[in-house]
C-alpha cells in the first residue's frame, strides 16, 4: 500500500515560507526529519520513504498552484496510488492561523490549487489537510495576504503546528484517517 502526500505551495525563493506555502513547509519538515531529500522529478519535487513500513511519494508541485492537478494525476498513475491514500496539504483562510482540519472530501473553498485538483480528478472525494492561515486582511487583498510571510509575532507557533501537522500525516499514513481526524481535528 503507497500513499501520495501533496504539499501545495508555488515554487521560487519569493513564495517560500508564506501563508500560501504551507504545504510545502509541512513537507519540508517531513523529509528533513525522516532524514530524506527531494530530487527534482516531472511536475515537482518529490521524496519516497516509508513511515511505520507503508511507502509514501511526497510531491511538491512545480507546476504553481493552478496547475496542481496535473501533478497529482501524473504521480497517481506513475506510481499506482489509489486516490483514497492520497492526503493534499493545503493553507485556509477560513481557519484561524495553525488549526488543522484533516477531511476525507469537500470543496475547493476557492482555493485554485484544490479548484485545480477537483477538474483535473473530477472529483472531491480525496483527503485534505487545511491548515489555517486566518483571514485578516481586507476586501480584494486576499491574494497578498496568502503571498505573504507570517508575521514574526507567530512564527514560534506556526512552527509549532507545522511540526503537529507533520504528525497529522505520519498519523494518516500509519494509522489511517479516522483515527488520525479523531485525534487531530479536536487539537487547538
Amino acid at each position: 500500500m503507497k500513499f501520495l502526500v501533496v504539499g501545495l505551495g508555488n515554487p521560487g525563493s519569493e513564495y517560500a515560507n508564506t501563508r500560501h506555502n504551507i504545504g510545502f513547509d509541512i513537507l519540508d519538515l517531513l523529509v528533513k526529519n525522516a532524514e530524506a531529500f527531494f530530487s527534482s522529478q516531472r511536475y515537482g519535487d518529490v521524496a519516497n520513504f516509508k513511515v511505520r513500513g507503508k511507502q509514501a511519494v511526497f510531491l511538491k508541485p512545480n507546476t504553481y498552484m493552478n496547475l496542481s492537478g496535473k501533478a497529482v494525476n501524473y504521480w497517481m498513475q506513475q506510481e499506482h496510488i489509489p486516490l483514497e491514500n492520497v492526503l493534499v496539504l493545503t493553507d485556509d483562510i477560513a481557519l484561524p492561523p495553525g488549526t488543522i482540519r484533516i477531511r476525507l472530501k469537500g470543496s475547493d473553498g476557492g482555493h485554485n490549487g484544490l479548484k485545480s485538483i477537483n477538474e483535473v480528478l473530477n472529483t472531491t472525494n480525496y483527503a485534505r489537510l487545511r491548515f489555517g492561515v486566518g483571514n485578516d486582511f481586507l476586501k480584494g487583498q486576499q491574494a497578498d495576504y496568502v503571498l505573504s510571510k507570517w508575521p514574526n509575532e507567530q512564527q514560534e507557533m506556526i512552527q509549532k503546528k507545522i511540526e503537529l501537522a507533520a504528525d497529522a500525516v505520519r498519523s494518516f499514513i500509519a494509522i489511517g484517517p479516522a483515527f488520525t481526524m479523531n485525534r487531530f481535528n479536536t487539537q487547538e
